[in-house]
Formats: C-alpha cells, sequence, structure tokens
C-alpha cells in the first residue's frame, strides 16, 4: 500500500470515529453533562484530577496543564492535576503495587466535591478503576472518558462517556477532541468576556 493510502485511510477511519460519536445525541447529553460537572466543580472552588496510563496518561496531563495554564486566552488558573509524578509511581509501585498509583494521591490530596476524570481506552485499567474506587470513598464525581464499550468502569463511574474505535490511537485522538472541547466549555461560562 502506498503512502498516500495509508494517510487517507487513517483520516477516513478518524472522520468515521468522529462522526459516529456526535451523531448519537445521547453522547452530545453526556458532553454537556461533562461540561457542567467541571464547571460546578470551579464554582466551588474545588480541583479537577486526572489519570491514566501510557497516551492516556499524557492526555490526562494535557487537561491539567490547560486548565492550571492556559487554553485560548490569558485568564487565572483553575485546579486541576494529572495523577502520576515519576517518583511518585516508582515508590508507590515499589511498595504496594503498580495498580495503587493513582488511587494513593486521590487518597492524599482530593476532597469531598473535588472530580476525577479516568482514561482509559479499554475501560479495564485496574489503577484507574482503584483510583475512581478512592474518588467515590471521598464524595467525589467521577467521569470515564473510555473505549471499546466502556470495560469495567462503565458501570463503576458517574459520567461514562464511550468512545468509538477498535485501537487505542484512534479513541485517543477522540478523547483529546473531547478534553478540548469541555475546556471550551468551561471557559465559556466562568470567562464569558474571552468569547463576547
Amino acid at each position: 500500500m502506498k503512502n498516500q493510502d495509508i494517510w487517507l485511510n487513517c483520516f477516513k477511519d478518524a472522520k468515521f470515529s468522529l462522526e459516529s460519536f456526535y451523531g448519537d445525541p445521547s453522547n452530545i447529553e453526556k458532553c454537556s453533562q461533562f461540561s457542567n460537572l467541571l464547571i460546578e466543580c470551579y464554582q466551588r472552588g474545588s480541583t479537577v484530577f486526572s489519570c491514566g496510563n501510557g497516551g492516556s496518561h499524557c492526555d490526562a496531563m494535557h487537561f491539567a496543564e490547560e486548565m492550571t495554564g492556559r487554553y485560548r486566552k490569558d485568564r487565572r488558573p483553575l485546579g486541576a492535576m494529572a495523577l502520576g509524578e515519576a517518583s511518585h509511581v516508582t515508590c508507590v509501585s515499589n511498595d504496594y503495587g503498580f495498580k495503587y498509583i493513582f488511587s494513593r494521591q486521590v487518597e492524599a490530596l482530593a476532597r469531598k466535591g473535588d472530580v476525577l476524570i479516568g482514561l482509559s481506552t479499554s475501560g479495564n485499567s485496574e489503577n484507574v478503576i482503584q483510583a475512581v474506587q478512592e474518588a467515590q470513598k471521598k464524595g467525589m464525581k467521577t467521569i470515564g472518558l473510555l473505549g471499546k464499550g466502556g470495560g469495567k468502569l462503565r458501570d463503576m463511574v458517574d459520567l461514562p462517556i464511550i468512545v468509538p474505535g477498535e485501537t487505542s490511537d484512534r479513541i485517543q485522538e477522540m478523547h483529546i477532541k473531547l478534553i478540548h472541547i469541555v475546556i471550551e466549555t468551561v471557559e465559556r461560562k466562568l470567562f464569558p468576556e474571552h468569547y463576547a
């Protein structure tokens, strides 16, 4: 297969995933709920935590830096933290096991009223599951950005958002779109002057 054909097929596949997702009105309703959960969290001065593995960890960090830094225009920082700092991960995985790397941070840092976003393309990441369980003990709302049917997390989180796709790359491409759009909806509500 020629390089040009590979590029074209990948773009078509990505387009199919996007259109399949937004073509389902229930997905748009869940995205609206996603926005409202974060808006309410920030209105009460709480923090949003995010976590995932591999590329999903990168997406969790991307979310947090857009909130504590900036998205499109200058504004005050919003409380967000991606779980999984390197020294913490090696410490906890060595002493307790890899499945506790996120839940230990939730236990230490999160408070009732905070929100946890768990990213998992399979929906079965054990360390994300442990983090969700710990968050729920604390009275936090939990959101899952998931794929492949949602896995175990589908029925565990308060708000499962499941994107279509059979491969992690297509699923993660959709997750980053959702992250960017939810940030825009939060900014439009909390900083309307930037979108006048």
